[in-house]
């Protein structure tokens, strides 16, 4: 599933390659959108779409008066095409009045377009107000296994199964301690992860595929990566399989 990193790199080539153009018509085939299909077409149509831009996992179209948002979930995967989309299983496509247009396939029509998605209470994970202070603050309230917040897009939104982990190994920190048995110190440290490692993602993303829009590129992550045995310092990787694979190494501090 795409995460906070890949979704960032998408809405900026997107808002590159499509920011400007005005909506000649819109097709949805999911029975996920919150509106008639009508109301859809209603809403944007010959509307300029002013900048795409990523909300926690979602891309948010800005078309001025209305927002389309899309959420990819597992499978879902954005094609540019000109003039005729042939992509198969499509869920949304988009057709401007130059002729060209983006489709959104999804095989399991699990991926979700939204007109006009209501404000989350949540903070982005890359929000300032995602601080040493605000996330110790929280944490002291929760008694669950830390990692599970992290993925929890009611208490912050972006992160996703990979780059838990990641955070958590740069942290030093074990995926499986209680959240409010974290002491203040190590807190300040994993705020300090979540930006850098998600920031620095962003770079090395863009860094390998610069006009990406799907997909990922994850060679670059330091232990939650399938065909790696060691870290980069040599630690064995150790996998848990839970509901989620968690990927981590016996030096990362447990707090329970």
């Amino acid at each position: 599933m795409p995460e906070l990193p890949d979704l960032q790199v998408f809405s900026r080539n997107l808002d590159k390659k499509l920011g400007g153009k005005k909506l000649k018509t819109v097709t949805v085939h999911s029975k996920k959108l919150n509106v008639s299909a009508d109301e859809l077409q209603h809403a944007l149509h010959n509307k300029t779409l002013k900048k795409v831009y990523r909300e926690g996992k979602e891309l948010y179209f800005d078309f001025g008066e209305h927002t389309l948002a899309l959420h990819l979930m597992l499978h879902g995967q954005l094609f540019l095409f000109e003039a005729k989309n042939e992509n198969k299983y499509t869920v949304v496509e988009l057709h401007f009045t130059d002729g060209t247009g983006l489709a959104l396939t999804d095989f399991q029509s699990a991926a979700t377009p939204t007109l006009d998605p209501a404000k989350k209470d949540a903070p982005d994970a890359l929000d300032e107000s995602v601080d040493a202070k605000w996330l110790f603050a929280q944490l002291q309230k929760k008694r669950t296994v830390i990692k599970n917040l992290l993925l929890d897009q009611k208490f912050i939104r972006g992160i996703g199964n990979a780059y838990a982990d990641e955070i958590f190994y740069d942290a030093g920190i074990s995926p499986f301690s209680v959240a409010n048995k974290i002491p203040e110190d190590k807190v300040t440290v994993l705020a300090k992860s979540i930006n850098h490692v998600l920031t620095h993602a962003e770079k090395e993303i863009v860094k390998a595929r610069p006009d990406i829009i799907s997909g990922e590129f994850r060679d670059f992550l330091q232990v939650h990566h399938t065909k790696k045995k060691e870290t980069p310092k040599g630690e064995k990787i150790l996998i848990n399989d839970g509901t989620r694979k968690t990927y981590y190494t016996e030096g990362q501090e447990l707090f329970s």
